[in-house]
């Protein structure tokens, strides 16, 4: 027979299980709004920045999935401050899987024939103009193969990326120093994520100049860089709440046991 899962056993694996589904369901949504471009400026009324980055002016636009994808930087830091690197590589594979998975059904889905009476009680939109609901289905929600295996290896590589430096950090840090080696952590692999999604989709798969994806590379790391920094204090929360759930020297624990995992 096999041994009684323990009270702390069963609030680590709970604990494991909530931070892996704020992780997926945050990374999944992301990936699906993403087709959404959005002005940053616009959105507080300002006029478009137009800096000038690599010979080009840009404006603070940004793909929707941004707004969400900082949970996604949190939790991240979280499991891998209580779990280690095979915490984060367990989540981000199983992410990756289950994205792919879902752009699968996606492309089934938008390639399935419309029912003649959705297309004809949706063929205009409120105004009275003409409005193909299908093809609209359509452009929302599929993506292209550049984009989807950009997405995806970059995901991948700035998660791995991050768990390594994090704990690289922790050597140096100790318990202490949170805020250093999670934002570290995330200001690294981060620049890694921006330019390689943008690479793979746009330059290997797209039309656009090397020039034109470093220069959209950094207003999205940008973004990234300063939303790192005012994230800070939710990783304290996180400590405190985690703390509180499993008991101080529990907890401090099972962050000993993940780093230790985390340096073999």
């Amino acid at each position: 027979m096999s041994a009684a899962i323990t009270p702390l056993e069963k609030k680590h694996t709970n604990l494991f299980l909530v931070l892996s589904g704020i992780f997926i369901s945050n990374a999944l949504l992301a990936e699906l709004i993403g087709v959404k471009i959005f002005s940053g400026e616009a959105l507080f009324g300002l006029p478009g920045a137009q800096l000038n980055i690599l010979g080009s002016k840009l404006d603070f636009n940004l793909t929707a999935g941004v707004i969400i994808w900082p949970v996604v930087f949190v939790t991240t830091d979280i499991i891998n401050e209580y779990f280690g690197k095979q915490g984060v590589k367990k989540v981000s594979i199983l992410t990756v899987i289950l994205i792919l998975y879902a752009f699968l059904v996606i492309t089934i889905v938008t390639g399935l024939p419309p029912a003649q009476f959705w297309l004809d009680i949706n063929s205009t939109d409120p105004k009275g103009n003409p409005f193909n609901i299908d093809y609209a289905f359509s452009s929302i929600y599929r993506q292209g193969l550049g984009i989807i295996i950009g997405s995806v290896a970059a995901f991948l590589v700035s998660q791995l990326l991050d768990a390594s430096v994090f704990h690289w950090l922790r050597k140096y840090t100790g318990h202490k120093k949170i805020w250093l080696r999670a934002t570290g952590s995330t200001l690294v692999s981060q620049l890694i994520d921006s330019l390689v999604v943008l690479f793979i989709a746009f330059f290997v798969f797209g039309n656009w100049t090397l020039e034109q994806v470093l220069s959209v590379a950094a207003i999205n790391y940008i973004y990234k860089f300063c939303v790192a920094i005012l994230l800070t204090p939710v990783l304290y929360v996180a400590h405190f709440l985690i703390d509180g759930y499993l008991g101080k020297r529990q907890a401090d624990d099972l962050i000993e046991e993940a780093a230790v995992e985390s340096e073999t």
